[in-house]
């Protein structure tokens, strides 16, 4: 039988942890006739059992993670946040730190990659977390070979999750992992899950579009990039729209902004596409175009490098209900 302790901070979304007990005593419950597959624990960081979640609802652990022995031998940890507080964190960290080397393996959900990474265990080690934190991962740890795309990754013993959901993803692939394939489809399909969800978690994000710091001429060269999208928008063209030389321009923006031009041009003419697939029945050609992509082939390319689907598959994930 495979023990799983899961770690809870306080303050995050219960769901991730309930979901992941729910899906391994799944596991257990195809099998009733045989061994359980799944013992699970639950660990608060908090000086009593209760976690309080962000829904306000509760949870009773079945442990204070300051009982347990960090040094005791499990099969498998897994952290499901990075904590309310930035000593709460410390704590689980330094826990983490010492329970590694007795662990078969190590997981995180979400932000609790963070604290992974703050007891050192992704050094050198490919990994992912929710998108909106995965700049802080990286400028925080820039040791971690930081993934954007996927809804988990394994290197070796360490395994981690974008945001939320993401770790029933991770979970399956544990369950498949330990049992094998057709026992972890047979969890996914009693539970009308996805045992490999189509896509990475960036089709999920919304990065916002980097503004210049302060008021001036390269936020308001920003304004108008947006407001044409579909004309000639290369370096030297807007270089010369702000009487720069294309090397000072290109030096100015990225200063200003935390990214090139060009990055800028993408992200607003990807961020416009993304809009009208959702909100309109405008055709993909037409979207392109208008969007400055100059043709649909351009613009499946720029979606599957940086959300890893297509157009049609985004609209038909994403679309408004209206539009059915």
């Amino acid at each position: 039988m495979h023990t799983f302790l899961i770690i809870v901070p306080e303050g995050g979304m219960l769901f991730e942890s309930a979901g992941i007990a729910d899906i391994l005593m799944q596991a257990n419950r195809l099998r009733p006739n045989d061994a359980p597959l799944y013992r699970i624990e639950v660990a608060t960081t908090q000086s009593h059992r209760v976690v309080h979640g962000s829904s306000g609802l509760n949870l009773l652990a079945d442990h204070r993670l300051a009982d347990l022995d960090p040094e005791q031998e499990r099969d498998t940890v897994i952290v499901t946040g990075k904590g309310a507080t930035e000593e709460e964190g410390a704590f689980v960290a330094g826990w983490l730190r010492r329970a590694a080397p007795n662990a078969r393996r190590i997981a995180s959900v979400c932000g609790g990659a963070l604290l992974l990474a703050e007891a050192g265990l992704l050094e050198g080690r490919r990994a992912t977390t929710h998108w909106r934190l995965l700049d802080t991962l990286q400028s925080r740890y820039p040791k971690v070979k930081v993934e954007n795309g996927p809804i988990y990754v394994q290197d070796g013993p360490v395994w981690t999750s974008g945001g939320v959901s993401s770790g029933f993803d991770l979970t399956l692939a544990l369950v498949e992992d330990d049992y094998g394939f057709i026992q972890a489809r047979e969890v996914a399909q009693d539970l009308v899950m996805f045992l490999r969800r189509p896509g990475g978690q960036l089709q999920f994000s919304r990065y916002p579009l980097n503004q210049a710091k302060t008021p001036g001429p390269i936020r308001d060269l920003q304004s108008w990039i947006l407001e044409n999208l579909d004309g000639d928008l290369s370096v030297e063209k807007l270089a010369e729209r702000v009487a720069m030389s294309p090397r000072n321009f290109t030096r100015v923006f990225t200063r200003e902004t935390g990214i090139s031009p060009a990055k800028f041009v993408e992200e607003g003419r990807l961020h416009t596409a993304r809009q009208r697939l959702e909100q309109s029945t405008e055709g993909i050609e037409h979207i392109a175009v208008t969007t400055g992509f100059g043709n649909g082939l351009n613009l499946r390319r720029v979606f599957e490098r940086n959300l890893q689907l297509t157009p049609t598959e985004y609209r038909d994930r994403f679309h408004s209900r209206n539009l059915a």
